[in-house]
């Protein structure tokens, strides 16, 4: 596998590997999402500050408004977050340039 190919699949199973913690294997309860952000994203989730934000997320995210999330409804999270990093990246990359 290509290192993109490698990256999706690993997007993939960390998804349901969360997700089957419940029994339904097919979405994230507010409780599967907390733990996946906790244990995978523990810099974004501490640089937010915000004791509401797991609701936030899941309340933004969910566009069929049953309380979870699946892999579609989760994807826009990465998503945001990867363009967010990226431009920090950008920005530390053009700096090192400047010197």
């Amino acid at each position: 596998m290509t290192a993109l190919e490698k990256c999706m699949e690993s997007l993939i199973v960390i998804f349901h590997n969360y997700a089957d913690q419940d029994g339904d294997k097919k979405t994230l309860s507010k409780k599967e999402l907390k733990k996946l952000l906790e244990n995978e994203l523990p810099s974004f989730l501490q640089a937010q500050k915000n004791p509401k934000l797991v609701d936030t997320i899941l309340k933004d995210l969910d566009q069929n408004k049953d309380d979870k999330l699946d892999f579609e409804e989760f994807l826009p999270l990465v998503v945001g977050i990867s363009m967010a990093c990226e431009k920090g990246y950008m920005l530390m990359h053009e700096k090192k340039g400047k010197k």
